[in-house]
């Protein structure tokens, strides 16, 4: 599960990608709202925080730009402003809940795992199974036949992403971009790495490499 975090604060900010990261989520934090709208019009984000008070383009223009373009993924506005009429004109916007400041990583946890909820695309808050695989993204828990399996935050992310679409061929650009945020270091094998983690934890059959594209769920029958 990929978001997008925009925030100026930098202590806020950086406080909310390592939360967030920690949660499980791989998060690329912009500090203003001119980046904020160019990464969601150039990247595959599965859900945006945004602040209202950002410098270069406010929150509510973002919102409002990001819907014309036909982003449709769920927008969650952080706001210190408490009037009605803030609150109002961030949802006329386009946006799908709001969060007042201070707030607590708690809340704000649950009301993102509620608009993912609420997102068709997002299947990741359901149980997913696959030959004899089952994994539970909101608790980050993963079985194997009945059988607890411990996956690293990484591991389970390119999971996650693969069995939400076991018939689909991944490119290798697809799955990096699943997995790691902008600023993650990511050695050239990384992504081999974590596939043969996922292998030996579950089949050595379980991901199929498609020579000059990316990779593939073996079919069921075949593990």
């Amino acid at each position: 599960m990929r978001l997008l975090l925009a925030e100026d604060d930098l202590m806020l900010g950086e406080t909310l990608r390592d939360a967030l990261r920690a949660a499980g989520y791989v998060t690329d934090w912009v500090k203003d709202g001119e980046h904020a709208l160019a990464a969601l019009k150039d990247e595959p984000f599965d859900l945006a925080i945004i602040d209202v008070g950002l410098p270069r383009m406010n929150g509510i223009q973002v919102i409002e730009q990001s819907r014309q373009a036909g982003i449709s993924i769920p927008l969650l506005i952080l706001t210190a402003r408490s009037a009605s009429e803030d609150k109002v004109c961030g949802l006329d916007a386009g946006a799908d809940d709001y969060l007042l400041k201070p707030f607590d990583l708690h809340e704000l946890q649950a009301r993102l795992r509620a608009l993912l909820r609420r997102q068709q695309r997002a299947p990741a808050l359901k149980t997913l199974t696959y030959a004899g695989i089952t994994l539970e993204p909101g608790s980050h828990q993963a079985w194997f036949h009945g059988q607890a399996v411990p996956l690293a935050r990484r591991e389970f992310a390119l999971l996650e992403t693969m069995l939400a679409r076991p018939g689909q061929v991944f490119t290798r650009q697809q799955l990096e971009q699943a997995v790691y945020g902008w600023d993650d270091d990511v050695g050239s094998n990384a992504l081999e790495v974590h596939i043969h983690h996922l292998r030996k934890k579950f089949s050595n059959q379980l991901i199929r490499t498609v020579r000059g594209i990316g990779y593939l769920l073996s079919a069921e029958e075949e593990l």
